[in-house]
């Protein structure tokens, strides 16, 4: 059977199901999500909204996939198995790493109620964030789901370092970088931050300092705000319970001891030190007298005044950021370099298989060229991707086919905005199933900037056609275009290694 028109489908109660949930993963979203992705690009500073997800609701289904059904191996939260709120690594099917935080059963026993703080924390977007991209309520399951910083946390850094210890350079931006993450959440009207500590402050694949978006939420209902020593809580806490703004700042002085010192140190031990004029008492040894002892007085200084017993007292964030700004003296290094963290890679890597046009032209991102590589091999490889049956022609049949027609004659010519309508015209209709055309609409995608539509396409054409090595080139240069550099990497390698297989089995290559 010639594949150049696709084929019918009579469907199975099963493949209606199926269909059914291929339209959901690639049907634009909700309104209000489109909002929110807008709410985010306005608020956070230019770029910064720029790879992060928009807020959204994921499945149980999903999430236990991303983690193995919450295998104990994919716990990173730092007392393992002991933490009372797990928090797991995981990867979604669409390649993205996320950090999953679940919560104890009845932690929130109001799904509502939940589901309004994790949306008020989810409006949030900053690259001083580790932000919040989605949360669960499942039964008695609520989950939290946020960007993954692959880099350990400052508590490791500082207190169970193994090779070096943090460099005086890198103290100082962490504390700018989370000062400025604090003003940025209270510019945004969310100044509440339940147990600020080191274990909250999250290094990136840059190595860059994030604060952890699951402060900005307690850990119950009706729970505590603080798991750690009562030494180190704010004394108004001690009295009423209550988390206001200037507890925060004081968490925040108790961050900045840790980072003067090397050590988990009481606030009261400390200020006994800074009376005493023991600065360098105070400073961790393991500097080696690497620091400016200008620097360290003018930290010492704030932390003082973060951690004054009276709430008034206290300096607010923006006061933070402008006193720790201007110790800034190595701005120009990267963070990568500072902590020893090799770089990420930025393009991807040699391939391990010979390439085909369609790999070559993948590699190197010439999406001029995988548009013309497409239009010449049309609808050859759709053969053999569905069963063929009889089916009346109706006037829909028609309309749909003619819906392909007009995609087609668009994508020729370029016009790939009224493609994109066109080849959505004969998807939403379900009846034929093309790879073809869901990778066509995948290249339209990437050439008007919609690199996660483009990824979501390109992953329903590997749906459709599992051994498609051009599904799978064009995963790659959605990923890459996402930033997502070694997933991209790794799905170059794999089309080619597929295009390899066909071509020594006698097939085709794409």
């Amino acid at each position: 059977m010639g594949c150049c028109e696709s084929c019918f489908l009579t469907e199975t109660d099963h493949q209606k199901r199926h269909r059914k949930h291929l339209q959901q993963v690639q049907q634009p979203p909700q309104q209000h999500l489109l909002q929110q992705r807008q709410s985010f690009s306005q608020n956070a500073p230019e770029g910064e909204a720029g790879g992060v997800p928009a807020f959204s609701e994921y499945s149980l289904a999903d999430l236990k996939a991303a983690t193995s059904n919450f295998s104990a191996e994919f716990i990173v939260s730092e007392s393992g198995e002991k933490a009372p709120n797990l928090v797991y690594k995981g990867r979604l099917q669409n390649r993205r790493w996320i950090a999953v935080k679940k919560f104890t059963k009845m932690a929130w026993p109001d799904p509502k109620q939940f589901a309004e703080e994790a949306w008020g924390v989810g409006k949030l977007r900053h690259r001083r964030l580790a932000n919040l991209i989605g949360y669960c309520c499942d039964g008695d399951e609520r989950l939290l789901v946020a960007e993954y910083m692959p880099n350990d946390t400052l508590a490791k850094h500082l207190f169970h370092w193994e090779n070096q210890t943090l460099e005086w350079a890198m103290r100082l931006r962490v504390a700018c970088y989370i000062a400025e993450a604090l003003e940025y959440c209270s510019s945004e009207s969310r100044p509440l931050y339940h147990d600020l500590n080191a274990y909250r402050v999250l290094f990136d694949e840059d190595g860059d300092p994030r604060l952890s978006c699951f402060g900005l939420m307690k850990n119950s209902r009706d729970g505590k705000s603080y798991s750690t020593n009562l030494a180190y809580t704010p004394p108004e806490y001690l009295r009423n319970g209550r988390v206001t703004p200037e507890s925060v700042i004081f968490s925040f002085g108790t961050v900045l001891l840790d980072l003067l010192s090397g050590k988990h140190i009481p606030p009261s031990h400390a200020l006994d030190m800074i009376r005493g004029k023991n600065i360098l008492l105070l400073m961790d040894s393991h500097l080696e007298g690497n620091f400016s002892m200008e620097e360290a007085t003018a930290l010492v200084d704030l932390a003082s005044r973060c951690l004054q017993y009276e709430p008034r007292e206290r300096p607010n964030t923006k006061n933070l950021v402008d006193t720790l700004a201007p110790l800034q003296t190595k701005s120009e290094v990267p963070s990568h370099v500072m902590m020893n963290i090799p770089k990420r890679e930025e393009a991807p890597s040699t391939p391990q298989h010979p390439l085909s046009p369609m790999g070559e032209a993948c590699s190197r991102m010439d999406l001029t060229a995988i548009h013309q590589i497409l239009v010449r091999t049309h609808y050859r490889d759709d053969e053999g991707t569905n069963e063929l049956s009889f089916q009346e022609w109706t006037q829909q049949m028609r309309e749909m086919l003619e819906a392909r027609k007009r995609g087609d004659f668009a994508f020729r010519d370029k016009d790939f905005k009224t493609a994109i309508d066109c080849y959505t015209q004969f998807i939403d209709v379900g009846t034929m199933v093309s790879p073809t055309v869901y990778a066509r609409r995948s290249l339209c995608h990437l050439l008007c900037d919609q690199a996660d539509a483009a990824l979501r396409d390109a992953m329903q054409a590997q749906c459709v056609y599992p051994d498609w090595p051009t599904a799978f080139y064009m995963q790659a240069v959605a990923l890459a275009k996402l930033d997502m550099h070694k997933d991209a990497a790794d799905m170059l390698n794999e089309a080619a290694g597929l295009e390899e297989k066909k071509q020594k089995n006698g097939g085709r290559a794409s």
